[in-house]
């Protein structure tokens, strides 16, 4: 059996190193097939290939027991706020209707008292003034992928022909940033190709004046690794590339948009909670729905192996107090308790918290690794640690007086 096992998962539970957090942000992939054809799409393009055996969208009938589920799950545990993220795929395939449609069923099955947001995860591509007019009139806040320029964004975010996608996402993110359709801009979503120039990235990604923007690190594993990672390297492309951007976006006079990612490790440097699942030891809490009604992980693990993601769950059977209970997702929760030994000795690990999960997988020793981007992370962690520290010190010093 692949690490996590059963038995670890009662085993934590029991000597009190894991206890169950509910679910409070629920996936639900309204249509399983995108118009894109990323070559980094852990979907389409790595290990597991189940999106070829479900069908494309999501049904009515599978969207009202997602619902009910939702709100049982909120129920018995009185949780206080949910976030329900619209995903693919390309979640606009199902069609602005069905969307809609959507947003109201879960509105009306969860409790008045709870508090309750929508987020639509999508390429940009479909963004018209009808789709937004839907998106605002339902209150669903908008996330898009955007991987800088048009030379940086099209080199692999492409029509399955080879056309580049950037014209028609900018086109989209124009419509959406003006009135009255801005307040619906929530984050900019950017994949890192350290090929790319990171401050001229990280500029382009600013024309928009987005929110929020979370970088990413392209899905690979120790079996697959992502491009310039190889085993047992020191090299540390991804931190470098991420250093130059933290020092722009640290260094600007003014905030000019807030990075998720950078903020978390200052966070967990002083002392704090992270914001995002890829570094820091928070439990997860989130839960997907694929198109059939089949209750997964986080879709990322994906990348690992066919079947990695599932439970053998569905909403039509099961509520997801039993997805509370798999291996992957007490793993997910147990913080420091599934960190293997390499991870435990590191002086960085409750600020990395061993990478992201899906990045630690490898054939034969599951996710008990450290991240595939280990150096990387050990990298960026220490210089973003000293350059906060440093600022501590010469602010308490000028407080302090000569």
């Amino acid at each position: 059996m692949m690490w996590p096992t059963e038995e670890w998962s009662v085993a934590a539970r029991e000597s009190g190193a894991w206890r169950p957090v509910p679910f409070q942000q629920f996936s639900l992939k309204l249509h399983g097939w995108c118009n894109l054809a990323c070559d980094y799409c852990y979907v389409y393009e790595m290990a597991d290939q189940s999106w070829r055996d479900r069908p494309r969208k999501m049904d009515s009938a599978t969207v009202e027991r997602a619902a009910f589920r939702i709100a049982e799950h909120v129920t018995a545990h009185d949780v206080e706020y949910v976030n329900v993220v619209f995903h693919g795929g390309e979640p606009l395939l199902a069609g602005r209707e069905a969307v809609a449609r959507a947003a109201r069923g879960i509105r009306a099955a969860l409790p008045s008292v709870t508090e309750l947001s929508f987020r639509l995860q999508t390429n940009g591509t479909l963004l018209t003034g009808e789709v937004l007019d839907m998106l605002l009139a339902e209150g669903i806040a908008v996330g898009v992928s955007l991987d800088g320029d048009a030379r940086a964004h099209d080199r692999h975010r492409r029509h399955a022909g080879g056309r580049g996608s950037h014209a028609e996402v900018t086109a989209g993110l124009r419509r959406l940033c003006a009135e009255p359709y801005r307040e619906l801009f929530s984050h900019l979503y950017c994949v890192v190709d350290v090929a790319n120039d990171p401050v001229r990235v990280y500029e382009s990604l600013l024309e928009f004046e987005p929110p929020v923007v979370d970088f990413l690190l392209p899905d690979g594993t120790w079996s697959a690794p992502p491009p310039l990672r190889a085993a047992g390297s020191e090299a540390t492309p991804y931190a470098d590339w991420l250093i130059a951007v933290f020092e722009r976006w640290y260094g600007a006079p003014r905030q000019e948009t807030s990075v998720r990612f950078f903020e978390s490790i200052i966070q967990l440097v002083l002392g704090g909670q992270s914001r995002v699942d890829s570094v820091g030891l928070s439990p997860n809490v989130l839960v997907v729905v694929e198109t059939d009604g089949t209750i997964e992980q986080v879709d990322t693990l994906k990348s690992g192996y066919q079947g990695a993601a599932g439970t053998g769950l569905n909403v039509f059977d099961h509520p997801f107090d039993r997805a509370l209970e798999h291996p992957g997702m007490a793993a997910r929760q147990a913080g420091v308790a599934a960190l293997c030994e390499t991870c435990l000795s590191c002086p960085v690990a409750r600020v990395c918290g061993g990478g992201y999960y899906a990045h630690r997988y490898g054939e034969g020793t599951g996710y008990l690794n450290p991240s595939v981007y280990c150096p990387d992370l050990f990298k960026l962690v220490t210089h973003i640690g000293d350059r906060v520290q440093a600022d501590l010190r010469l602010r308490n010093s000028e407080e302090r007086g000569p």
